[in-house]
């Protein structure tokens, strides 16, 4: 009985964070992932009866079985997540992970291309396109838009050309070539404006010359409002942009291996290099709280370090005198 009532309050807190609050596939997958751990270490009890001290063994268990201290926040966080939910929809004496500890997760910086890097990835990019193959064109489109925006990928799946809203289909992101802005509904199911800039507006222009033929007859409602379109002429995956993304990275002889994050992490370290604006930035990638934005000034001190050290002639370290 037990299991029974676990699956079935699993499936409903899923469903709640896919409709509600628009999480993307991956991350319902992980919490799905998080959630079953804890089912497995108490298999004969309801979710609803655990306690706060079973959460905190449980913690441990994770601990004691090799689970990094990164892994244990994450499938707390989960845990937390749904028992906020379960707490408003049945009655517990007080909810069991709200308070629950975990191991530090020390931030590690994200990833950015400089401006260069990025302006000559996406310059050799369109080089080595063909501008009269629909994927090509494509591709240039949504890695320019990754670059100009800061979309998550989630978000760059989901746009499509124009709002569009029936008895079974409402968009959840689409673009306004006029106004050269993007409107997306992003984390938290949060609406937010994100301005278009001309490079990307131009290949979209492009690449919306060839949409129309790209798409399947199979189409659904869904697919024929997509923005971008994969192989097989239905809206694009977010594995396919992944690995388009890391494929022309190889082509283009880049540094590093480049994914769709390092792109949104890039826009958000250029612009704060420039506008100097963290409220702003923090408005643009759609940032809940200020300190998920206040580590691309860490990127950025580092950037200003790095000028330093090249450019003072007192910067140079010398090693220890004798």
């Amino acid at each position: 009985m037990s299991q029974v009532l676990n699956r079935e309050q699993l499936n409903q807190w899923l469903d709640y964070m896919q409709q509600q609050r628009r999480c993307s596939e991956h991350t319902l997958a992980a919490y799905r992932r998080d959630l079953k751990a804890l089912i497995a270490l108490y298999p004969e009890h309801n979710l609803q009866a655990l306690s706060h001290d079973l959460l905190r063994r449980a913690v441990a268990r994770l601990h004691a079985s090799g689970y990094s201290p990164r892994s244990i926040a994450r499938i707390v966080a989960a845990w937390r997540s749904f028992y906020q939910w379960l707490s408003e929809r049945v009655e517990l004496k007080s909810n069991p992970a709200a308070h629950l500890k975990t191991p530090k997760v020390p931030r590690p910086l994200p990833k950015a291309m400089t401006v260069d890097q990025t302006t000559a990835f996406l310059d050799r990019s369109q080089q080595l396109s063909n501008a009269t193959e629909a994927k090509d064109v494509c591709d240039v489109a949504m890695f320019e838009l990754l670059y100009s925006s800061g979309l998550r990928l989630s978000e760059l799946v989901q746009l499509d050309c124009h709002y569009v809203k029936t008895a079974s289909y409402e968009s959840l992101g689409w673009i306004d070539l006029t106004e050269k802005e993007i409107k997306v509904v992003g984390k938290g199911n949060k609406t937010r404006i994100v301005p278009l800039g001309e490079k990307a507006a131009e290949a979209i222009r492009h690449w919306l010359t060839m949409r129309e033929a790209s798409l399947t007859p199979q189409a659904n409602e869904s697919d024929r409002a997509a923005l971008f379109l994969g192989a097989r002429g239905r809206r694009i995956s977010p594995r396919a942009v992944q690995l388009r993304l890391k494929a022309m990275a190889l082509k283009t002889g880049a540094d590093s291996a480049i994914h769709p994050h390092m792109m949104r992490h890039s826009f958000a370290s250029h612009l704060l290099q420039s506008a100097q604006d963290l409220r702003a930035v923090q408005e643009l990638l759609g940032h809940s709280n200020i300190s998920t934005t206040q580590i691309y000034t860490r990127l950025d001190y580092q950037h200003l370090a790095k000028a330093y050290d090249a450019a003072h002639p007192r910067a140079q370290r010398k090693g220890k005198e004798d």
